[in-house]
């Protein structure tokens, strides 16, 4: 299986001293949700009140499954936005992506003078800011190498919390608060809000970043690949000095825009130059095998259950961080074994007559490209 690494990465060690999980806001009690029916809002939604607080909300468009979760939860949905929702006065109020400077909500909120911000900003004040941000950043494979990153730190030990774009299959919910020092959040470049129309991930200040891929992608708010670059470019700068930049080496925009960073930075990928790289690799029925080597003359084989070079290089993200963290080999065998992956991505819906039904979330061109390719071998 090969050596065990050496740690090269210091972040937080102790994952049990209390300043890391410190209550913040404690003048803040009861938080109202605008347009808390949307799939990131609805789960912040679950996260603040598993959190403790007394969390409510309104949409538009209520029905299941977001209706089902979020009464599970016991969150109190109005349907229809107006600004009698708002009473009593919440302490604060998050504004939904998708809300509009006009809804009666928001103008009611800002009427008021009511403390209000964004589903990001939520995140970073209430959960991110107590621990250490770890983003998966890029235009493609961030929800599966989330998951990946999750689930590492989960079978070492470390008890992350995260949020993801994406049910994880081996925790049956899309978020975990912990009680570790990390905190994994799939880093998503749209835009904020109606009164913020920067990246998202701009506001989760990563400790640690992953960086997939950097294409043209949303094309209603980037008018071309440059301003795509831009925002990537902002992210990677934003990682302080004492950070990490895990890139891939393979795409060529995140290789790019990966020399741009102010911190340590690591590189994976299919071939040179990446540092931590696929020296073999087979494509066989329902397994990928392959040997990595890496720094200071490092090399191990794994077998994983996912399918594609798309996804192993997600894979080589989260052996990358192991990497960093001194993890042994072991670990990360452990890590692939047991990961059930995420609802929609390559997910078997079932079988009938010698046909298997897959369903994936794939809808950019490259991202198509590369799960047909993963398909063929895979299911021969």
């Amino acid at each position: 299986m090969g050596a065990a690494f050496q740690p090269r990465y210091h972040g937080f060690n102790d994952f049990n001293d209390p300043m890391i999980h410190q209550p913040i806001d404690t003048d803040i009690r009861t938080i109202h949700l605008i347009g808390v029916c949307g799939t990131g809002m609805g789960t912040l939604a679950a996260m603040l009140q598993e959190a403790g607080y007394l969390v409510r909300g309104s949409d538009e468009n209520v029905y299941p499954p977001m209706s089902t979760f979020l009464a599970s939860r016991n969150i109190q949905i109005k349907e229809g936005y107006r600004a009698g929702n708002l009473e009593p006065p919440p302490d604060l109020v998050v504004v939904g992506n998708v809300i509009r400077r006009d809804n009666p909500e928001a103008v009611a909120a800002v009427e008021q003078n009511l403390d209000y911000c964004s589903m990001p900003q939520a995140l970073h004040r209430f959960f991110l800011n107590s621990s250490q941000s770890v983003v998966a950043a890029g235009t493609h494979g961030k929800t599966t190498t989330a998951a990946l990153l999750v689930w590492l730190l989960t079978v070492a030990g470390m008890d992350p919390g995260c949020l993801v774009g994406g049910l994880m299959a081996n925790f049956q919910q899309s978020y975990l608060l912990g009680r570790g020092p990390y905190f994994v959040v799939e880093g998503d470049e749209y835009d904020t809000a109606f009164f913020d129309k920067g990246p998202k991930f701009l506001h989760y200040q990563p400790q640690i970043c992953v960086l997939t891929s950097v294409e043209f992608d949303h094309a209603d708010i980037f008018p071309d690949l440059q301003a795509v670059e831009n925002a990537f470019a902002q992210l990677v700068t934003s990682i302080p000095p004492d950070g990490l930049l895990i890139a891939n080496a393979d795409d060529p925009g995140a290789s790019r825009l990966s020399r741009k960073a102010r911190c340590r930075l690591v590189t994976y990928g299919l071939q040179e130059p990446a540092q931590i790289r696929v020296e073999m690799a087979e494509y066989g029925v329902g397994t990928t095998r392959f040997n990595v080597s890496g720094p200071q003359g490092f090399e191990a084989s794994f077998n994983s259950p996912l399918a594609g070079a798309h996804n192993l290089s997600n894979t080589l993200s989260m052996v990358s961080l192991a990497y960093e963290l001194g993890l042994d080999p072991g670990t990360i065998q452990k890590t692939l074994t047991n990961f059930k992956g995420v609802r929609r991505r390559q997910e078997v819906r079932g079988e009938t007559d010698g046909v298997t039904v897959i369903d994936d979330y794939a809808h950019h061109p490259t991202a198509v490209k590369a799960t047909l390719e993963a398909m063929r071998p895979f299911y021969a």
